[in-house]
């Protein structure tokens, strides 16, 4: 049996097809229906079986006879629709932020996206074509200068609650209370014939025993496995024997390169170690004083076995073992020979990075740390010398962003980062003293970009609490890259080193500058003319606090 479409729909709104009467039975024909005459309608076969009309309008094609097909429709269908319609309305709105965010719009959207929009991403790449660059640079500019007046409140604010306060240095028996294993084990006298910290001490171990095997830089770094299979072979030749004992040489540095990070300090670090009087730990940056010995590798990895005293000390032993060949040379025994060689450490953390004494001294100085690292040193080498390279803190920041940052990498989220850092930074300083900010843990956390490091006047200020002053050597990186030859030398000088012949020199002046800014990072072009701006009004009251500290109005920088 065949039925017509169209005269059921219209026949039958209350489904009940059995009443079809124009359409029953065999014999009808699309020629002589009334309804169907002359037009092309589509059919359906179907068995004997009756047929609702439901199933009937999902195969129906033509719905323009009368608006009745409409309402005929499924809910299914129109909930459908009503879905469509709700995504439209979510990408238009998505459109119009994002083009507000970064002024896209023709026409300008009432909302404004300041700032202080936080991107997760963080401590390269660029491929808009030119023609982008130059049709879009300007807008995302104008949008970006547009945030000024309000980040300028901020600053200001910030500015006003600045003090630099001397802080209160705690007596050596509070610091023994803290580190008694530290005290245990360095003693508060050297060797008298060295001009590097050096001192003798009793091996307790047998022949079968790997004095490395414990070792946390061994055990948690591949990259300095090498350096113990080495150390192991060769330790039991500088074992020194008296009166059936057996007796290790261990030092400690001489001075320490101590800051600041996207400084320079890794050139000088290569440069000095050229010197022949020169020698260096087995790694670069052990970052023992700041993180390795409360355990941390990585602080968002949270804390793992604190690393002993001993285990910095380790990284000294082949140093020593050349400092102890000359002091037991035949030469040096006759004539009372003074070892010359000195040994440096480079973390770059080491003036600034306080941040793990929150979880392990107690907290009663109202947010202030009651010990920094050089409490520490100072307790166990006075006489210490100190090396800190400084950079426009404007330009060290952008530096610091581009070298640690892994993604999404640009002037304009360089800015937001800025802003963000900047609010939160306000935020710590309505309700903390400047220093319990600079060395609070949780703030220095959530800084998308380390504003706190370029506050080099906070910390040299604690670091002359308890070194004087004419054990710290300040240098500019813009001098270093100027007249290199001129920097070392100021640096030979304050370590007392021998003269260099010419071809000595030259090495050491010549050589390649390390550590430069690398081609990726360089094709992502300077930071926003806005963000300087902000970043020049951040830093100027630290920046004349320094000048005025160290008498040099080049740590100004007002040329750069």
């Amino acid at each position: 049996m065949k039925h017509c479409i169209n005269c059921c729909i219209h026949l039958l709104p209350n489904d009940l097809h059995r009443q079809c009467f124009r359409c029953r039975g065999p014999s009808h024909n699309n020629q002589k229906c009334p309804v169907c005459k002359g037009e092309n309608k589509n059919h359906l076969y179907t068995d004997s079986k009756q047929m609702k009309l439901l199933a009937v309008l999902e195969v129906r094609t033509d719905h323009s006879e009368s608006w009745n097909g409409f309402f005929c429709l499924k809910k299914g269908k129109l909930c459908s629709l009503i879905f469509g319609l709700i995504i439209m309305t979510l990408v238009m709105a998505s459109y119009v932020l994002t083009g507000a965010k970064h002024g896209l719009l023709l026409i300008p959207s009432p909302f404004h996206y300041g700032a202080f929009t936080s991107n997760p991403s963080l401590m390269d790449n660029e491929s808009l074509s030119d023609m982008k660059d130059h049709y879009q640079s300007s807008k995302i500019n104008i949008s970006y200068v547009k945030d000024y007046p309000s980040i300028k409140l901020i600053i200001d604010t910030i500015t006003s609650k600045i003090e630099f306060i001397t802080r209160q240095r705690p007596d050596l028996e509070e610091l023994r209370k803290q580190e008694p294993h530290m005290f245990s084990v360095i003693p508060n006298k050297f060797l008298p014939n060295s001009k590097n910290p050096c001192w003798y001490e009793e091996y307790r171990g047998n022949t079968t025993t790997d004095p490395y095997t414990t070792n946390s830089y061994a055990l948690y770094s591949k990259r300095f496995r090498t350096i113990f299979d080495y150390l192991r072979k060769v330790f039991w030749n500088h074992l020194y024997h008296y009166k059936d004992k057996h007796y290790r040489l261990r030092c400690l540095p001489h001075f320490y390169i101590i800051g600041q990070p996207k400084c320079g300090t890794t050139d000088l670090y290569d440069r000095l170690r050229l010197h022949p009087d020169v020698r260096f730990s087995a790694i670069k940056e052990p970052h023992w004083w700041t993180r390795k010995r409360f355990g941390i590798i990585r602080l968002r990895d949270g804390f793992h076995d604190r690393y002993p005293v001993e285990d910095y000390l380790d990284l000294f032993d082949l140093a020593a073992h050349q400092i102890q060949g000359i002091l037991q040379s035949e030469a040096a025994k006759e004539h009372s020979k003074t070892n010359n060689i000195i040994i440096g450490e480079a973390s770059a953390s080491t003036m600034w990075d306080n941040n793990a004494w929150i979880f392990f001294y107690d907290n009663s100085t109202e947010g202030e740390p009651p010990f920094l690292i050089q409490d520490f040193i100072h307790a166990f080498q006075p006489n210490a010398k100190l090396i800190i390279m400084l950079r426009d803190p404007v330009e060290r920041l952008y530096s610091d962003y581009l070298y640690f940052a892994s993604a999404n990498k640009s002037a304009e989220d360089f800015h937001e980062k800025v802003a963000e850092s900047l609010q939160l930074f306000e935020n710590c300083m309505l309700d903390y003293s400047l220093r319990a900010c600079v060395y609070n843990n949780t703030l220095n956390n959530a800084m998308p970009v380390r504003l706190q490091v370029g506050l080099y006047v906070v910390y040299l200020l604690d670091w002359l609490t308890v070194f004087d002053k004419d054990q710290i050597l300040v240098l500019r990186l813009e001098d270093h890259a100027s007249n290199v030859k001129y920097t070392m030398h100021m640096v030979f000088q304050f370590l007392d080193l021998g003269p260099l012949s010419e071809k000595q020199e030259a090495l050491i002046t010549k050589s390649p500058a390390s550590n430069t800014r690398r081609p990726e990072d360089r094709s992502l072009g300077p930071m926003l003319p806005t963000t300087k701006a902000i970043l020049r009004d951040f830093y100027r009251p630290f920046n004349t606090k320094l000048a005025q500290v160290l008498f040099d109005d080049a740590f100004l920088w007002k040329r750069t």
